[in-house]
């Protein structure tokens, strides 16, 4: 953390402002007032005290919702009846974020899963590639990534208990879904090096949606076996059938449930929604939620600032509801920050999601409460 004194920082936010061309003009026309969430990563080692203090600095600084993470796909950081649980993180959280002025969104990963019972107990319950493969054996680019499949009922029953007994805690503002598709049929360019591949097409060990149970559906639906179509990132039947699986759950049974509870329900989703159905197999274009806060993760994508306007403007134009920008600020410094809000405000963005608080810094919470007031 930047340790640096106030009058420091207040003077290196507004040289970052006026270095990117961001105007804080008394005199131009006002903006709806923005809504700004925080990602808040699991950190079971923060006190009372150290909570409290960060709560008040996102609050002065323009910050209205916190979305911590309370679900890992394997430990439940809330006093789940049906998870193993860790901690009850959510719990010391609540109180002091609330007092705070602050909403709290639940953050819930969705489709994978390392819990061992269910891992043990339904293989048959976790996604398959073209190649055959089960996520439960042979993951696809990390550990983590043993992905469940989302059009199986028991599966959208098994994550639809976690929303509901989400949204059966009281003083929960909303209920945050994460990693709600399929995994990346292909990776962000900027991440090919990271893990040594080149992905210039979607290739069989990273296509998925390939159960036995989907095979089964989808041939009583279209007479043919997808197995068996040669070029299934064009084949509209299959594509659109992988779609649904994914927007299906979402629609049917994690928003009915939320909303039963009068709770708010938002999702991390990939960019677009063009690029995430081509990614991630993700149309979230169709999905009936309260808010959307597509990752804009633009140095992911080799891209700079202006990317993230036109992803923004793509999502607000496409869904008509709440698009919160979310950016990845954990590589942005102070004028490569404000511009970056500056696109994504431009786009249309009702608010930024900022991934994560760990990544801000006292220069980055002026600018963002100087923007916020604008």
């Amino acid at each position: 953390m930047d340790r640096r004194t106030f009058l420091k920082t207040a003077a290196i936010g507004t040289a970052a402002l006026s270095a990117t061309g961001f105007s804080l003009d008394v005199d131009a026309p006002k903006r709806k007032p923005l809504k700004n969430w925080v990602w808040l990563t699991v950190d079971t080692k923060k006190s009372a005290d150290e909570w409290k203090a960060l709560f008040a600095t996102m609050r002065d600084s323009g910050v209205q919702a916190i979305v911590p993470e309370v679900y890992d796909g394997k430990n439940a950081f809330f006093p789940s009846t049906r998870l193993p649980v860790s901690t009850d993180l959510l719990g010391t959280m609540l109180p002091l974020a609330h007092a705070a002025g602050l909403e709290v969104h639940a953050w819930m990963w969705c489709m994978p899963c390392m819990i061992p019972e269910i891992m043990s107990k339904h293989p048959d319950w976790y996604n398959v590639n073209a190649k055959g493969e089960s996520a439960v054996d042979k993951p696809a680019y990390v550990d983590y990534y043993k992905f469940l499949d989302p059009g199986r009922p028991e599966v959208r029953e098994f994550i639809q208990g976690t929303a509901k007994e989400l949204a059966n805690i009281a003083e929960l503002d909303g209920v945050h879904l994460d990693y709600i598709r399929h995994p990346d049929a292909i990776l962000a360019s900027g991440l090919w090096k990271k893990y040594n591949i080149v992905q210039d097409k979607v290739y069989p060990p990273y296509d998925y949606g390939y159960t036995d149970f989907e095979r089964t559906e989808f041939k009583k639906l279209h007479g043919r076996d997808p197995m068996q179509i040669k070029d299934p990132t064009n084949d509209s039947d299959w594509m659109k059938f992988r779609y649904d699986m994914v927007t299906d759950l979402v629609n049917q049974y994690l928003v009915p449930a939320v909303h039963a509870k009068g709770k708010v329900i938002s999702a991390a989703v990939f960019p677009g929604p063009t690029l995430a159905k081509q990614m991630v197999r993700q149309d979230w274009g169709r999905w009936n939620l309260d808010a959307f806060l597509p990752m804009l993760y633009n140095s992911f994508y080799q891209a700079g600032p202006e990317w993230v306007k036109q992803q923004t403007r793509e999502g607000v134009s496409t869904v008509k509801r709440p698009v919160y920008s979310g950016l990845f600020i954990h590589d942005m410094d102070e004028p490569k920050f404000t511009q970056t809000v500056d696109m994504a405000l431009k786009g249309g963005a009702s608010g930024l999601a900022l991934f994560s608080g760990g990544g801000m810094t006292p220069a980055k919470w002026k600018i963002l409460k100087e923007v916020s007031k604008s």
